[in-house]
């Protein structure tokens, strides 16, 4: 229910005239000698009452005052209404879900190039992580190549920052990277011979997610993977720059879990690819635990 403004109330002691009906209003009364015969004096007009004057005008007032307090209170509630998705927005972006999208062939044929997908923020966290996990992280130092995509500028660096800051916006992967997990901590992982099937604790594993014509490993090693840390592998093994690439580096190839953003769980764009990402449990089923 909207007030109305205590201006619009009209002054009860503002004087009051009544319209005259078929011509001006009598000066006075006549004088006894001009009322024709047999005609009486016309009854004094009685005064309306105060309270129905003030009601009518400031009925009248209200009238033309409510398309602009309609206004009003239709502006308060869209500013309310955007605030606080804005803030919902936030919150979900900071402790739930984040948005991300795929700039490399690295994980093909599973993310291609403008993928848009979901990010699970609960795993690391109230969730475990598990072999075969896609999972987007923080470059741990060194596995992204200097330069790449031009930054936007002006208003459009500015809009692009807020958007993605409230997490209506995907974050870019100028300092993330997306992979699978292969290894989990204490793992011994190896590729004895290239071409041959990736094994982990000794248990060669059955890949259905590779690109097609993508072999397991085109290059030979065996590691332990450190404590805290993950062996993460690209699906298209032959274009993706992962931890096998990256064993003269800091930790040795392995990925810290502290870098680890989230777990992707569904690609939402474009729609005709849009799909949840689930984890291939069967490829690690016999894996036993590290001894």
């Amino acid at each position: 229910m909207i007030e109305r403004p205590s201006e619009d109330i009209e002054d009860p002691t503002r004087p009051f005239t009544w319209p005259a009906i078929g011509g001006a209003a009598p000066a006075g009364p006549a004088a006894s000698g001009d009322v024709p015969h047999g005609a009486t004096t016309p009854p004094e007009q009685p005064e309306q009452p105060e309270g129905r004057r003030s009601r009518r005008t400031a009925s009248h007032r209200h009238a033309e005052s409510k398309p602009r307090s309609g206004a009003m209170a239709m502006l308060r509630e869209t500013v309310i209404i955007l605030v606080s998705a804005l803030v919902l927005s936030l919150v979900v972006k900071t402790f739930l879900v984040q948005a991300f999208f795929i700039p490399s062939p690295s994980m093909h044929d599973t993310l291609i190039e403008d993928d848009r997908i979901l990010v699970s923020k609960l795993t690391p966290g109230p969730f475990d992580l598990h072999r075969g996990d896609i999972v987007v992280f923080k470059d741990p130092g060194g596995w992204l190549p200097p330069g790449g995509e031009a930054d936007a500028v002006g208003v459009r660096r500015v809009v692009n920052d807020a958007l993605t800051w409230v997490g209506l916006y995907p974050q870019d992967a100028g300092e993330h990277l997306v992979k699978r997990v292969i290894g989990l901590p204490g793992d011994h992982v190896a590729c004895a011979e290239v071409g041959q099937p990736i094994t982990v604790n000794g248990v060669p594993l059955d890949e259905p997610y590779l690109a097609p014509g993508a072999v397991p490993s085109d290059m030979t090693f065996d590691v332990v993977v450190p404590a805290n840390s993950l062996w993460v592998m690209g699906d298209n093994r032959q274009h993706s720059a992962d931890s096998r690439w990256n064993q003269g580096k800091p930790g040795g190839g392995s990925v810290p879990i502290k870098n680890v953003v989230g777990v992707a769980f569904v690609t939402v764009w474009p729609l005709d690819r849009a799909t949840i990402l689930r984890n291939p449990k069967a490829t690690f089923e016999d894996v036993p635990d590290p001894s």
